[in-house]
């Protein structure tokens, strides 16, 4: 399940892209109009912007901005900074692999094929659906 962090990460990046890339917006403004709670809001943002998908600017006209394009920002990118893995088993994980302790190996385990092929069917939507593609109205 989406966690709510990443949900809401997400719907604000989506928030700022149709704003305009590059104009800054007050954590209270995306926080009302998306129903967030603004503190929560607040560390969400901090650590998008850490991880360079925004840029935010002190005082008056002030705000977080994106620092990419929402065409170049990927769901699985986004995913990945708030969330981590996006396997369901740490076995399968592409950029956080792990074995898995009860596993006597994964070429016997009952789980590991069908976890890779959610993985892979998950990581085909999310590696191809950017902030810009979320923001496009069926």
């Amino acid at each position: 399940m989406l966690s709510k962090k990443t949900k809401y990460g997400i719907k604000a990046l989506a928030y700022l892209a149709e704003k305009g890339s590059h104009t800054p917006v007050l954590i209270s403004e995306i926080a009302e109009n998306e129903n967030i709670s603004k503190k929560f809001l607040e560390a969400i943002l901090l650590q998008l912007k850490k991880n360079g998908f925004l840029g935010s600017k002190m005082g008056k006209g002030g705000g977080y901005y994106l620092l990419k394009e929402p065409e170049q920002m990927t769901i699985a990118s986004v995913y990945r900074v708030l969330e981590g893995p996006i396997a369901m088993l740490p076995c399968v994980s592409l950029n956080y692999y792990e074995k898995c302790d009860d596993c006597k190996s994964e070429e016997e385990c009952i789980l590991n094929k069908m976890m890779i092929e959610v993985r892979d069917r998950t990581l085909e939507v999310y590696e191809n659906k950017t902030i810009r593609d979320i923001l496009k109205k069926n």
